[in-house]
């Protein structure tokens, strides 16, 4: 039956029959698997708009996704866009929508919750048990990711970005909401000192918002070397500790000890020589290892906190009598909640080591993705250059 026999006996406003456009999607079949497909999209819902993506980052999930077709106990069950750090342009809009025209920058915030549950009404909608999130296969059908050439977005889930500020440094809203939710959580006071395990993207803005949230002497910890210089250097953390791994450690004894050993030549670089100094107030672990939480725990002062920030291995032997003994307070972090328009002011003020410059390598188009993915599990190029993170400009 044709659209307008359906309009006479539905009444359906005739715009949801307009011809769906076809767009380019970057689509992930299983491991390492990734196809760029055709797909159709439809005009914005009422209360939805429509954004050309511009730029997307990729993310430590995203490249789990890439190699394994899962992220932790996340198992992707059928094709997958991947995709959540993004900015775009808006090119329609829903009938319902408001406060927004054709053009206009935005970042898209892209965890969409319920605003009904419990979690959502006390505010803390990251928690909702029915989100559904861009790129993750926890819901499904998945809800697809941003590594398309458009998508429609709840209205209330995209926020304007002043004409100062790149798309890049607006893609890289997503992990800033993670770092600044993760130093709200952690109640940093001035004078504050932090430790922070892991100098990845997430690491570097949560040792830059630890920072400009009070604490006064950051301290930022890693394996990799390129990583710890380039936090000192560009002004995220005031010292570095580079980690020497480990290997072979064969049972929880050995582990411990190992854990203690980086503690105590990280507590040395944090004291500033300090006399009684007894620890991090917070320290952060954004890795997810077994060994820097460890080390974590051991690193934090009596009645300080520890914060979970990474999300690695999901079952962990830790000394829990340093927590008891030392009444150090373990906090999880889970995404983000209320964050974006925080994460613009501070963009906006300039108040942040440049985003923009942490961006280290950029592919044109979603037909590069599959080089962006290969690149984005590395440390450093065929050059020799550190990658830190990699983004897709389309």
């Amino acid at each position: 039956m044709a659209p307008s026999a359906l309009a006479d006996i539905y009444p359906i406003p005739a715009r949801h029959y307009s011809k769906a456009i076809t767009i380019q999607a970057s689509v992930l079949h299983g491991p390492r698997d990734l196809r760029l497909e055709t797909r159709s999209i439809s005009d914005p819902a009422p209360n939805e708009l429509q954004i050309a993506i511009k730029a997307t980052g990729l993310c430590g999930s995203d490249v789990s996704y890439y190699n394994k077709f899962r992220n932790g106990d996340l198992q992707a069950v059928q094709p997958l866009s991947l995709g959540h750090e993004s900015a775009g342009v808006v090119v329609a809009i829903g009938e319902a929508v408001t406060g927004f025209v054709i053009g206009e920058r935005v970042a898209l915030e892209v965890g969409v919750p319920c605003d009904s549950c419990r979690s959502c009404q006390r505010g803390r909608y990251n928690l909702c048990p029915s989100m559904r999130f861009r790129s993750s296969a926890k819901s499904v059908p998945h809800f697809q990711g941003t590594l398309q050439e458009r998508v429609n977005h709840p209205a209330k889930w995209c926020h304007k970005i002043p004409a100062h500020v790149t798309l890049e440094s607006a893609a890289l809203l997503e992990p800033l909401s993670v770092a600044i939710h993760a130093t709200r959580r952690a109640s940093i006071e001035q004078g504050d000192t932090a430790i922070i395990f892991g100098a990845g993207t997430v690491g570097l803005l949560v040792a830059a918002m630890a920072k400009i949230s009070g604490a006064t002497t950051v301290v930022i910890a890693d394996v990799d070397s390129g990583r710890v210089n380039y936090a000192l250097s560009n002004g995220f953390a005031h010292k570095g500790y580079i980690v020497t791994p480990r290997r072979h450690l064969n049972d929880t004894s050995e582990r411990l000890a190992a854990a203690k050993e980086i503690s105590r030549d990280i507590v040395q670089i944090a004291s500033l020589n300090e006399i009684d100094f007894e620890g991090a107030d917070v320290t952060f672990d954004c890795t997810g290892k077994e060994i820097c939480m460890q080390a974590g725990l051991y690193s934090t002062r009596p009645g300080g906190k520890l914060v979970m920030v990474g999300m690695g291995t999901p079952i962990q032997t830790l000394p829990m009598s340093a927590a008891h003994l030392k009444e150090v307070d373990i906090i999880g972090i889970f995404r983000y909640a209320n964050t974006y328009a925080t994460g613009i002011k501070i963009l906006s003020a300039g108040a942040l080591p440049s985003l923009d410059n942490m961006v280290t390598h950029r592919f044109k188009g979603l037909g590069a993705a599959k080089d962006a993915f290969e690149l984005a599990g590395k440390t450093v190029d065929k050059d020799g250059k550190l990658v830190l993170k990699v983004l897709i400009e389309y």
